[in-house]
């Protein structure tokens, strides 16, 4: 008989066994797969991203996806707790741009494998290659899990940490919803969110700016009526189904729910070049750039103004003669120019699906959950952690650091709620 018994070797669910047994419980972490941790050795790129260093407001500002509940698990265990954890088990970590902590020798790998010879070393019992057919409950209490070969194992808790149902050759296939759903717990919608989007535009089919990526510019998704829901600043690239890159990825679940809540099957989106700059000021550098090289055709004078590929394909659009000077081109045009690099707008139909996406939007109702302890309001015994909640942030170690978080909080609410009771 196990005190508490972890299904899913990802994140969320190393992380709560650890956290277990750290408390005193005898412990068991079962998962289908072959190998523990494998969305954490292909996160961050392989690089391994493991939080992000902002304060709790801004972290919070970074989870759209019902952040406020996350005010109690980081009050247990925070980023800040991530990283003292992660060094005191000898992984040095640096911080890179926008907060985000990476380990020194950027090898997710070496953060899997510390992990796992923590938890051997806190005894936790390790199965893989142990998929689990049914979270057993009996007069309002987990009492176990049946596997799929019949075996009972029974516990005094169980945690559920599988994750969602985006990057599904991980492990992640939605396991988690049918067993919280025979808890009596809501599901949400689920939908991909940090995933690409899709558009139909024209120069998409024709691929005239795949490859081609932009540092440091501002994206916003416009909704049928003409507002800006949301705007993000940063980078992307244009790919030959749509676009992607970080600001598309954090754009994505706002273009879903836009599509979904409008019924429309387009969304408008406006890219701006300049963030910094009025439309006003991009004119009257234009206008002086076309002064000072007046014998020059005008797409060696704006060279570097813009990438490239950019300015043919804005130059185009605005019908100016790139290899013309600007001596023949009128000032409306060259306004036109300025409006197309503060605003340049087009479609996207949709994202790629949930497989694809690096997140899952959507899952166990967190109405349901208490957040200090992560147990279910409605089964004793049962919790909850990581992905297979209805909580997501953007990338950049956000969604990590929610499932090191809760998966820390289940661990220690399980521990202190069997401990307690035996």
């Amino acid at each position: 008989m196990y005190d508490v018994i972890v299904i899913g070797g990802g994140p969320s669910g190393l992380m709560a066994a650890i956290s277990a047994s750290e408390h005193g419980c005898k412990v068991l972490l079962v998962d289908k797969g072959d190998k523990l941790g494998r969305k954490l050795a292909i996160s961050g790129g392989g690089r391994c991203n493991v939080t992000n260093r902002m304060d709790e407001k801004e972290l919070i500002a970074h989870i759209p996806g019902n952040g406020r509940f996350m005010h109690s698990p980081f009050s247990i265990f925070n980023n800040e707790d991530i990283i003292e954890f992660f060094e005191k088990l000898g992984i040095k970590l640096k911080e890179e741009d926008r907060g985000r902590m990476f380990p020194v020798n950027d090898k997710a790998s070496t953060v899997v494998e510390t992990l796992l010879q923590k938890a051997q070393d806190l005894k936790v019992q390790m199965w893989t290659n142990t998929p689990v057919k049914d979270v057993l409950y009996d007069e309002g209490k987990a009492v176990g899990i049946k596997l799929s070969n019949g075996k009972v194992i029974n516990s005094k808790a169980v945690i559920i940490a599988v994750g969602g149902k985006s990057v599904p050759y991980t492990g992640s296939t939605g396991d988690g919803y049918p067993w919280a759903k025979n808890a009596g717990h809501t599901i949400t919608d689920l939908f991909p969110t940090e995933v690409p989007l899709t558009s139909h535009e024209p120069f998409i089919k024709k691929k005239l700016l795949q490859g081609l990526s932009l540092r440091d510019v501002e994206l916003s998704v416009i909704n049928p009526k003409g507002k800006t829901v949301i705007q993000h600043e940063g980078d992307m690239l244009f790919t030959h189904f749509g676009i992607s890159g970080p600001i598309a990825l954090r754009c994505s679940q706002y273009v879903v729910k836009a599509l979904k809540k409008f019924a429309v099957n387009q969304i408008e989106m406006n890219i701006d070049l300049f963030p910094h700059k009025s439309g006003e000021m991009i004119f009257q550098e234009l206008i002086k750039i076309g002064k000072e090289c007046e014998k020059k055709s005008i797409k060696n004078c704006l060279k570097g103004y813009i990438p490239d590929r950019l300015l043919v394909f804005f130059l185009e659009k605005v019908e100016i003669d790139g290899s013309g000077t600007f001596a023949n081109v009128s000032n409306e045009k060259i306004r036109h120019l300025a409006m197309l690099i503060k605003k340049f707008s087009f479609t996207v139909n949709g994202t790629l699906s949930i497989e694809k996406a690096f997140v899952t939007g959507g899952g166990v109702s967190v109405k349901e959950i208490y957040p200090k302890t992560m147990q279910s309001k409605l089964m004793s015994g049962l919790y909850f952690c990581g992905e297979v909640l209805d909580i997501h942030g953007y990338t950049g170690g956000y969604n990590i650091t929610v499932a090191f978080s809760t998966g820390y909080t289940a661990g220690k609410g399980a521990a202190e709620s069997v401990l307690g009771s035996s």
